[in-house]
């Protein structure tokens, strides 16, 4: 834009309060897809050690069958915008639903090991799709005074479907006597817990349904009086102030190209700083292992010499801390900003992980942690999770929807996203490993990855409280 050119006049401000049920309606549907994410990711957990069993196969096996999936959530991640950008939003929640219920089957109802790990990556890239459409859409569609709080509706699910899948497995692991493997449904308690993610994708492509497409996607294919209704449904005020909004958007655009990925390339390592930062959020908020909570923390319970029963509870137990930590992030993500809530988690995690570090160094009595280092471990990890869910786990959702210009937002958060993916996928991946080697030594490798995000978050991250994505720059 030239010096004497203007844009027009902006119209983005808050949701009228009759029009804010609405909205919430719209973001928590679209946010189902990270609901999917959470429950894949954690039901997973109830089923490790029935896989070993079954398959008769070692750690590193295992590692690779349980984080195989991630490989698909990355490359669903990586073509989602692209996708979304040719078809709309809606139809590409739609397909991933649809992707997902397959998935699910298939898991559900493995003849080999290979078959298993196939139905794991077609979840995955479902779950990759969703993961970048679901923040994109919330920012698109959300006022911008309610947006932080909104795109937090993504995390909020994550950690809902975490809970709900830890509270599932548990039932089912006691009706099926405490044994992973024991019959139910005619089929081993495993195969059950994963079948049962057939419902939240059915759910899931049925909410698609009731919510609106975003109004920028519209405007993009020229579908400007739909657009204009859809802003009048989530914000209102007049219709002065809608032809202000999409006279807004709408210019926006004129002077925007599609995004693609050479309008990432730039700088003098690859990508521009911005998407660097997007990148680097996101292995952050991987590398600090969050992610061995969700898909391993039964396993590592028992290991330290808690029975399988209560290993499955206290992970239960986790899952709530973990929606716990959202809520308050959801309270204060637009109250005092992004960049303060993730230098507090980052303090916070590195106390925890450090505890326990410190707790598992010491060596098992008689199959068991002792009782004070025993006690010590449970709390840190509850600790860290608080931190990581008060903070990370929302703002790197919130900021990736909204951090990047919109000449390049759709293409720079699918790499973000696809950056997180394979991050999640090696910490997944060699955790079990790690911890046959070093248990300790693993937890201090994530201590370390939390401490060093606190100076990354001074010097790289910027502020996006309050702003309109039109500002982003």
């Amino acid at each position: 834009m030239t010096s004497t050119e203007q844009a027009p006049k902006s119209g983005a401000g808050s949701a009228h309060p009759e029009h804010l049920g609405r909205v919430v309606f719209i973001a928590a549907a679209a946010a189902m897809g990270g609901f999917l994410f959470g429950y894949d990711s954690s039901v997973i957990n109830g089923a490790v050690e029935a896989i070993r069993s079954r398959y008769d196969i070692g750690s590193a096996a295992l590692a690779q069958v349980i984080a195989v999936a991630l490989i698909g959530c990355a490359i669903g991640a990586a073509t989602a915008g692209r996708i979304a950008d040719r078809i709309g939003r809606i139809r590409c929640m739609q397909i991933s639903a649809v992707l997902f219920t397959i998935s699910a089957v298939g898991s559900a109802l493995p003849f080999a090991l290979w078959d298993l790990a196939f139905w794991r990556i077609v979840g995955g890239f479902a779950i990759g799709m969703a993961s970048v459409i679901g923040p994109a859409y919330i920012a698109e569609v959300a006022p911008p005074a309610y947006r932080g709080r909104l795109g937090s509706f993504q995390q909020a699910a994550i950690v809902v479907g975490i809970a709900v899948s830890q509270l599932v497995n548990w039932g089912l692991l006691n009706a099926a006597g405490g044994d992973q493997r024991g019959t139910l449904l005619g089929l081993e308690a495993w195969q059950v817990m994963l079948g049962v993610m057939v419902i939240p994708a059915v759910v899931y492509g049925l909410l698609s349904f009731a919510i609106p497409e975003s109004p920028r996607f519209l405007i993009s294919v020229g579908r400007r009086e739909r657009a204009r209704e859809i802003l009048n449904q989530v914000e209102g005020g007049g219709a002065e102030r809608l032809d202000a909004r999409v006279g807004e958007i709408e210019h926006a655009m004129r002077s925007e190209e599609k995004s693609s990925f050479k309008d990432l390339l730039g700088g003098g390592f690859f990508f521009k700083p911005i998407v660097w930062v997007g990148i680097g959020l996101s292995v952050f908020q991987q590398f600090v292992g969050i992610n061995v909570a969700f898909y391993y923390s039964s396993t590592l319970w028992q290991s330290v010499g808690v029975d399988p029963s209560d290993s499955f509870f206290y992970s239960f137990t986790t899952s709530i801390i973990n929606i716990v930590g959202t809520v308050i992030a959801m309270v204060f993500v637009d109250r005092i900003g992004r960049k303060p809530l993730a230098l507090i988690g980052s303090v916070g995690m590195v106390v925890g992980l450090a505890l326990e570090a410190w707790a598992f160094s010491y060596h098992l009595v008689d199959g068991k942690l002792p009782a004070a280092q025993g006690w010590t471990a449970l709390i840190a990890a509850h600790i860290f999770v608080l931190f990581f869910a008060l903070s990370w786990g929302v703002v790197v959702w919130v900021m990736l929807g909204e951090m990047f210009p919109n000449k390049i937002r759709a293409a720079a958060l699918g790499v973000a996203a696809s950056a997180q993916w394979i991050a999640n996928w090696a910490i997944t991946a060699s955790f079990p490993s790690l911890s046959d080697w070093n248990l300790s030594a693993t937890y201090v490798i994530y201590t370390a990855f939390a401490a060093l995000s606190i100076p990354f978050v001074l010097k790289f991250v910027k502020e996006t409280k309050g702003k309109a994505l039109e500002e982003m720059g």
